[in-house]
């Protein structure tokens, strides 16, 4: 950053007035309470020719694309002298200002009512900034540093947060284009709770979190209590804390009822909306969301793919590598809270039976590979469309897929080799997290080669369960922790119907999946089922009596209407797919000695054996 005023003369002069090529901003909240912002923004040494301002449309953390620009309205450009200048709207997100001076401003009024991870809310408690769906920015200008200025003397007790650089009076500073737009900023009377953590180095790094919520004091201080036992055990996986631009980290919490729900992680914050009437009494189910985000502060910001480097704000990125920046920090979200003794043992296998039942049993996995799903993410992430599509047969979230890979993948490193995966996270730190070297696949399947030492069994996991399609064992691999993977239901017939819209009293079919007995039979969403095996399906409930009455092989007629016309067909009954993982002991088993070892290693906490 050049060097500026003190903080005093900046209170007199305007942002303007000693910005040297610092594209700076003002922000107020004149109308929060109709869920409105006021916002300028200063460009100094605009270049000669025709200068275009766009709004975003994609977001850090966010892989599909935003209409951002929608919000936007009453935009306005300026001179150096006050001058009214000819903007030219070229695209619903894209002004023109083909004739200018050296220094140009912008206003306009930003709309936002929507509180999650991704967008913008303003009201009488708050300023929630995403800063795509808030700033507009120039094209062409990506690395000159940005200040902004937030006002908001008339709402009582507002203070700000943000990774941003306080610089004194209300003001935030961001070296870069890049920088700026990964800094989400909580407005609000919130309270706070912190605490030093110590990297093997011995440099100290402060963790805030920040609570806009309608809890106590006492009540924050407990939480903080819960999330450093987290954090320690983040720390034990990675045996490294990340240098933190500014020495701090921000958890910026919004709870309320009516939000929107979200959780978006940042270079040095993470942004977390969820929808409960407070945090007391809600610790436990609001945990996940932390444990996940705070991986990603080092799995996504910095040990990050190749493909979101830089990250494109005109349009989505592409991304080969989701399952494991955004499905191995959720395999480890759920199992660091177990670790930490936050979470019960038994908590974790649930979480690992929804892995594997889904990447068994889905249409999604079952054709396509993790890269092929972390590509659909485009389209997925959040993605609007009001045309159906086929997702439930193309698609398995490389969330899901990658923690279902990530299982696989631990518990084959500690009964193969004597490692874990905590040791591939940490040496693909070290390789390309620590030094932010961006990875591609092909870097993945070299580190794991070099950690085992064994270049044939890392290249048969790629071409098998990366750029393939197969399956891990995983009845093989949890018996060696004591836990048997086994027929939830067996001998019950299945049909594969799913959940039937409830609209009209009627039966009605939503998409059915591939594979199932319902899809063989040609139905599929918007079928009306009249009758199955001769009796009238008046409600969900007698289909699904008639299923428990059969067993699997039996076959059934089944009428039903399409469009008006009345067809039927011949439904063969299934068994059921779904898996339970349960420990052997409850399945009257013996838990030997090495598979309790096996089973605590995995587990309990690693705080102290690193």
């Amino acid at each position: 950053m050049k060097k500026i005023l003190g903080a005093a003369l900046f209170s007199v002069l305007s942002l303007g007035a000693f910005a040297q090529n610092e594209i700076s901003y003002t922000v107020s909240f004149p109308n929060a309470i109709h869920h409105e912002a006021e916002i300028t923004m200063q460009i100094p040494n605009v270049p000669t020719g025709n200068l275009k301002v766009r709004m975003s449309r994609s977001s850090p953390g966010r892989y599909a694309t935003h209409e951002f620009g929608k919000n936007v309205y009453n935009l306005k450009a300026f001179d150096a002298n006050g001058k009214v200048l000819i903007v030219k709207q070229s695209a619903g997100d894209v002004y023109e200002i083909p004739s200018h001076g050296n220094n140009v401003k912008i206003t306009y009024t930003l709309f936002g009512n929507w509180i999650d991870g991704t967008y913008a809310g303003f009201d009488e408690t708050h300023a929630h900034m995403n800063i795509p769906a808030t700033f507009a920015f120039p094209i062409g200008m990506d690395g000159r540093p940005r200040l902004v200025q937030f006002k908001y003397a008339d709402k009582q007790n507002w203070k700000v947060a943000t990774q941003l650089k306080p610089m004194g009076n209300g003001i935030f500073y961001a070296p870069n284009f890049q920088y700026f737009m990964d800094s989400p900023i909580e407005i609000a009377d919130y309270k706070t709770a912190k605490w030093e953590v110590k990297n093997h180095d011995g440099k100290v790094q402060t963790i805030h979190l920040v609570a806009h919520s309608n809890d106590t004091q006492a009540a924050i201080d407990h939480y903080a209590a819960m999330l450093k036992k987290m954090v320690d055990e983040h720390y034990a996986v990675w045996g490294d804390f990340p240098t933190y631009d500014y020495g701090n980290y921000y958890f910026l919490e919004d709870v309320y009822p009516t939000n929107a729900g979200d959780g978006m992680e940042h270079r040095n914050s993470t942004s977390i909306v969820q929808r409960t009437e407070k945090i007391e009494g809600y610790e436990s189910n609001l945990l996940g969301t932390f444990s996940h985000e705070y991986f990603h502060s080092w799995n996504v910001e910095r040990l990050r793919p190749k493909t979101l480097e830089p990250f494109n704000f005109e349009h989505s990125n592409i991304s080969d590598e989701l399952w494991l920046a955004e499905g191995f920090t959720q395999y480890y979200g759920g199992l660091l809270l177990t670790r930490a003794g936050l979470k019960t043992v038994d908590n974790s296998v649930q979480a690992f039976n929804g892995m594997v039942n889904a990447v068994l049993n889905s249409p999604g996995a079952k054709n396509f590979s993790p890269i092929e799903a972390s590509r659909y993410a485009v389209f997925a992430d959040a993605g609007v469309a009001i045309d159906q599509t086929n997702k439930g047969n193309i698609f398995l979230s490389y969330y899901t897929y990658g923690a279902a890979t990530a299982l696989a993948l631990d518990l084959r490193l500690r009964s193969e080799f004597k490692l874990t995966l905590d040791d591939y996270m940490r040496a693909l730190w070290k390789a390309y997290g620590k030094p932010e070297i961006a990875y591609t696949v092909p870097d993945l399947e070299k580190t794991l080669a070099s950690l085992t030492k064994n270049e044939a069994f890392a290249k048969e996991f790629f071409t098998k369960y990366i750029y393939g399609k197969e399956k891990n064992d995983y009845t093989k691999l949890l018996i060696n922790a004591g836990f048997v993977l086994r027929k939830a239901k067996p001998g019950e017939a299945y049909a594969g119907f799913g959940n039937f819209n409830p609209a009209d009293s009627k039966v009605t079919l939503t998409q059915t999946l591939q594979g199932t007995p319902a899809y063989q039979a040609g139905l599929d969403m918007g079928d009306v089922i009249l009758s199955i095996d001769g009796q009238a399906a008046t409600n969900a409930s007698i289909v699904d009596q008639v299923t428990k009455s059969h067993k699997p092989g039996d076959v059934v007629e089944i009428n039903y209407q399409y469009r008006g016309e009345n067809k039927s067909t011949k439904l063969t009954f299934a068994e059921n797919p779904v898996m339970e993982i349960v420990s052997i002991e409850k399945t009257g088993g013996t838990l030997t000695p090495s598979m309790q070892t096996f089973r605590d290693n995995w587990l309990n906490s690693q705080v102290k054996s690193k």
